[in-house]
């Protein structure tokens, strides 16, 4: 048969187009969504095998907690007096061994300084001077004062003369035995010296005010010198370093031909009869310790009590540092130095709680969370948790773990990331 031909001026057969693109595309997304169902139904949790014999585990259980921390303090002196070069000086002589016991006041250094030597002979001059002018000026004072008074004297005795004269001038003036010329000149002398009396009674109090004010002046001159040169005196006898007070000569630097700068640091004296106790706390319990908190010690088979008097504010090395007080009694022959070990109560009373026996994975997890054994103990699953205050024995349950649980409580640095263990025994 042949095939038909399409003839002029008449309409083309149109083919229908293929649909096998959407047949592709409608498979592609059934199978799409045939592997995120199979995706979203698989668990994706991961798991770790471990070997049973590698693990530490407790169980939880209702308890006494008892709050505390254990402390490692170190015995120091309760009152420690540090010994300074007040004045520089070459070390002459060395009176005393470290670690002797010394008594108030007792020479421990000898030291000699030229400059200051020089120096108070020199303020010794100065105040011998100022003395010397001091005494000059009074002198010159004094005399300035008896010459005055001389001529006051002198000018009394002039007034009296001369009121006699005038007083028998009066009497012979009316029966013309004298001239008026004798009797006026009489009167005028005799206004004359008790006018000079008068000026010079006012210079006199003048000058005496004059001196006073300048012996006052010299006065205080003098005292101030005489002070500083006191004060001279006592940093020359600085040079002989003395104990302040009695204890135990712990150190000592000091040689002799050594030189020591003004204020540098030659030793320490401690008391040997009080001593009390220092310790690094974790800054964990930075909001929880305060001050009057017991802390109590056991020593050769003898309670100890001791109390916190001092919290240091620093932080170093996330610690911090508080000093402890001996409450009555401290143990006989402690020595500066010495360790002890010791409970820090921080709660008033004992109570009753879930407890978890305390271990490394708190320092994994922070408590946040921990690994919990099945019945057989084949499978351990992650579990979150809400832990409370811990001790060195145990950790406060608060949510997440029942009584009986059993938990896995040694380090969990090896499988951190892993939610499933499968112990194999």
């Amino acid at each position: 048969m042949s095939e038909r031909q399409p003839t002029p001026g008449m309409d083309r057969v149109i083919e229908r187009p293929k649909r096998r693109p959407l047949y592709i595309a409608g498979g592609i997304a059934v199978a799409l969504a045939v592997a995120a169902f199979a995706w979203l139904a698989t668990d994706r949790s991961t798991s770790f095998t471990l070997d049973g014999q590698r693990i530490r585990t407790a169980t939880v259980a209702n308890g006494t907690f008892e709050d505390f921390i254990p402390l490692r303090a170190s015995v120091e002196p309760e009152r420690t007096v540090f010994l300074d070069a007040i004045e520089g000086g070459r070390v002459e002589a060395v009176l005393v061994e470290e670690g002797a016991v010394v008594e108030q006041g007792q020479p421990l250094v000898e030291l000699s300084n030229t400059s200051l030597q020089l120096d108070v002979i020199a303020r010794e001059a100065e105040v011998s001077e100022q003395l010397n002018n001091l005494r000059n000026t009074q002198l010159a004072i004094e005399q300035n004062r008896l010459s005055l008074k001389a001529e006051l004297i002198e000018f009394d005795y002039q007034i009296v003369r001369l009121t006699r004269l005038v007083e028998r001038y009066e009497e012979l003036n009316g029966k013309q035995f004298i001239s008026k010329n004798e009797y006026q000149d009489a009167v005028d002398e005799l206004d004359y010296w008790k006018g000079r009396r008068v000026v010079t009674r006012e210079s006199q109090q003048q000058d005496e005010k004059i001196r006073i004010a300048q012996i006052e002046q010299l006065q205080g001159s003098v005292e101030q010198l005489e002070k500083n040169l006191a004060l001279a005196r006592s940093n020359l006898d600085n040079l002989l370093v003395r104990a302040p007070r009695a204890g135990q000569l712990t150190s000592l630097n000091a040689e002799i031909g050594e030189s020591k700068a003004r204020g540098e640091r030659l030793g320490q004296i401690d008391d040997v009869e009080h001593f009390k106790t220092s310790a690094l706390v974790n800054e964990f319990y930075l909001g929880r310790v305060r001050i009057g908190q017991q802390a109590q010690l056991e020593s050769r088979g003898e309670d100890y009590l001791l109390e916190v008097n001092k919290i240091y504010p620093e932080v170093q090395s996330s610690q911090f540092r508080v000093d402890l007080r001996f409450v009555g009694e401290a143990p006989k022959n402690i020595r500066r130095g010495q360790t002890l070990q010791m409970r820090l109560v921080l709660g008033d009373t004992s109570e009753q709680a879930l407890l978890l026996p305390n271990g490394p994975f708190f320092n994994d997890t922070g408590g946040a969370w921990v690994f919990v054994l099945n019945g057989d103990r084949s499978v351990a699953e992650r579990r979150t948790v809400q832990l409370g205050r811990r001790n060195p024995n145990s950790i406060e349950v608060l949510a997440g773990l029942q009584d009986g649980d059993e938990v896995i409580i040694s380090s969990y640095s090896s499988f951190i990331s892993v939610d499933r263990l499968f112990i194999d025994r």
